[in-house]
């Protein structure tokens, strides 16, 4: 047994074989009983690497994916956090952790509940099932959460090789969002349930999708976060730290501030040479010139000196333009009789009495769209004016919902 505990590569091999067992219909509990006695516990790193290696081996995402509730309720106690890297206050794993105790604050007040529905059969229903609407809505806020690890967090271990486990643990987001979802619904559609019907829905809905909630947050503390703790650097960690506003906070809002010393020393992203930098990213000119023509939208930029600086040349403009225009005056390139139009919406845009400015159109049997935006630099001073022309007439006759693909039809 000591050869085992001291031997990583046949821990790994031996936690490999028991997950196995379990996707065979082997039992949790006799698994769980065997790893307590064979392994004792195992290092929170190799129950990612073992899940990597399974996914590498050939084992389906899908299948994972289904049994990874099994796994967590298996190893749950179970795991070796000796040598866990600490957690500085306000730094992102400690915004993620605070987030997690009043989810599970939420799914205690959620179980409470649902054992008085149990208990009592004299209870209020209406004022119950307000409260119980109540939490779920505040658990909703999860979605928050969960979108920071996708967005931020997981592109990160993506690029270090770790792609099983976060596709994974995506993938019981959306399930936990699922049943959330369910839950809100059949609480929102309540009707004049009885303490026997609530009981139901408690058993069939909610207690499942808090469950999800759970898993998840043991899923986090236990495995993911101290391992991206080992693998993410103080400026990648930075950065999640610094895009986090943009998504929000999950039923916590942070009160300390962390900067890493290190950040000082932040090195310039890399970028292509010839390409075209923007604070979101980096482009080189064929892919910013194939973006824009791809668009299903025409558009025209106006400098701020009133000359035609720019035209995307889609394969089927609405208008006609061509590279005569460019450097001549926005004036030039309407008839008389509206030229008094282009006037009075480049003063309101440049004096900042006004920021957009929309029309529509019947033309040749189409419904077209045309839309006039001032554009601003960061400090508010006017850049120019951006035409924006688009033909709505096939999105203005869509109805229904189309969810599974198909791809639109080509012309003949």
């Amino acid at each position: 047994m000591s050869e085992l505990i001291n031997n990583a590569a046949k821990r790994k091999e031996l936690l490999k074989h028991m997950i196995l067992q379990l996707h065979k219909g082997e039992a949790p509990e006799q698994v769980r009983a065997r790893l307590e006695e064979l392994l004792g516990s195992i290092p929170y790193g190799e129950v990612v690497e073992v899940e990597q290696e399974l996914i590498a081996e050939g084992l389906p995402q899908e299948e994972v994916l289904q049994f990874c509730d099994i796994h967590t309720r298996v190893l749950d106690g179970k795991i070796d956090h000796s040598g866990v890297a600490l957690v500085p206050p306000g730094h992102p794993v400690d915004t993620f952790s605070k987030e997690n105790r009043e989810l599970l604050a939420l799914t205690r007040q959620v179980r409470q509940i649902v054992e008085e529905v149990n208990g009592s059969a004299a209870m209020e229903v209406s004022s119950t099932i307000l409260r119980l609407r109540a939490l779920f809505n505040a658990l909703w806020d999860v979605d928050k959460h969960y979108r920071r690890k996708e967005n931020l967090l997981f592109p990160f271990l993506e690029q270090k090789g770790i792609t099983g486990p976060p596709t994974v643990m995506w993938g019981k987001h959306d399930q936990a969002r699922e049943m959330l979802k369910g839950a809100r619904e059949a609480l929102e559609s309540h009707g004049g349930m009885t303490r026997e019907e609530v009981a139901a829905t408690a058993e069939l809905l909610l207690l499942p999708a808090i469950q999800a909630v759970e898993d998840m947050t043991m899923k986090e503390e236990d495995i993911l976060f101290p391992m991206c703790m080992d693998q993410l650097t103080d400026l990648e960690w930075f950065s999640i730290y610094e895009q986090t506003p943009e998504i929000g906070f999950c039923l916590y809002d942070p009160t300390v501030e962390w900067k890493p010393r290190s950040i000082e020393e932040r090195p310039e992203a890399t970028v292509e040479q010839g390409a075209v930098r923007m604070p979101s990213g980096a482009l080189t000119p064929a892919e910013l010139t194939a973006i824009l023509n791809t668009m299903p939208f025409d558009i025209t930029f106006v400098d701020k000196d009133d000359k035609v600086k720019y035209f995307s040349q889609g394969s089927e403009r609405i208008f006609d333009r061509n590279r005569a225009i460019l450097g001549r005056d926005v004036r030039l390139c309407h008839p008389p009789s509206s030229v008094h139009i282009v006037d009075r919406i480049i003063e309101d845009f440049r004096s900042g009495k006004e920021s957009s400015a929309p029309f529509w159109i019947q033309m040749h049997g189409k419904f077209i769209h045309i839309e006039y935006f001032a554009l601003r630099d960061a400090t508010g001073a006017y850049l120019g004016t951006l035409e924006v022309s688009q033909d709505l007439t096939a999105k203005r006759a869509l109805d229904g919902e189309q969810r599974l693909l198909q791809y639109a039809a080509k012309e003949a």
